[in-house]
């Protein structure tokens, strides 16, 4: 009985990643409020009932890629974070992640950019969850950091989400980039990152 029951639940969870996997790639060239159930069921290849078996909704799908897409990085970004706290090299390692990043999970990426601001609220909202949760993380990982000495919590909350966006930015413009460019573009998002950085020294000063 047991091992039927097994059986069962490697099969729905096999269903279940072929949804959302269907559903990805149908997203590559619509947003999720555009999506209609038949289309995903249809290339799964299991009817309509079937689908309300994992999920209540395309939104409740939608909020299921949302933590596919961000939910296992926080302990990655976590790492890159305090592995040192020599900037330049922190720089250049968090630049690195989001581009392997990018190349490993084009759609995962798509999918976040696109529907950050797009029409489903639910999925909007888990997004802005995740990005806060990033952002909490970040900010942890701050406090520790001897440049932020003396810093207030709003201000290291202020500087933990200007570099959450800026990680979301820098995976969005990498996106839409040509091989040829990447190499540049992601240069680019380390000199941002350095110009942010050398403002840290110094907004004590100014504060």
């Amino acid at each position: 009985m047991s091992h039927t029951l097994g059986a069962r639940q490697a099969q729905k969870q096999k269903t279940r990643q072929a949804l959302l996997d269907a559903a990805l790639e149908l997203l590559e060239d619509q947003s999720l409020s555009s999506l209609g159930l038949r289309e995903v069921t249809r290339a799964v290849g299991v009817t309509p009932t079937a689908f309300y078996r994992h999920f209540d909704s395309t939104a409740d799908l939608g909020v299921a890629l949302v933590e596919e897409a961000l939910g296992s990085l926080h302990a990655v970004i976590r790492d890159a974070l305090t592995a040192t706290w020599d900037s330049d090299e922190r720089i250049t390692r968090t630049i690195e992640l989001i581009a392997r990043h990018v190349q490993a999970y084009p759609a995962h990426v798509r999918f976040i950019a696109r529907e950050r601001h797009g029409g489903v609220q639910r999925v909007r909202e888990a997004i802005g969850e995740q990005l806060a949760q990033f952002a909490d993380e970040v900010r942890e990982a701050l406090r520790h950091d001897p440049d932020a000495a003396g810093w207030n919590q709003e201000d290291l909350t202020m500087l933990a989400n200007l570099y959450v966006d800026h990680m979301l930015e820098t995976a969005s413009l990498l996106l839409s980039t040509d091989a040829e460019d990447f190499g540049r573009v992601a240069r680019q998002a380390e000199r941002q990152l350095r110009l942010v950085s050398i403002g840290r020294k110094h907004w004590l000063d100014v504060s």
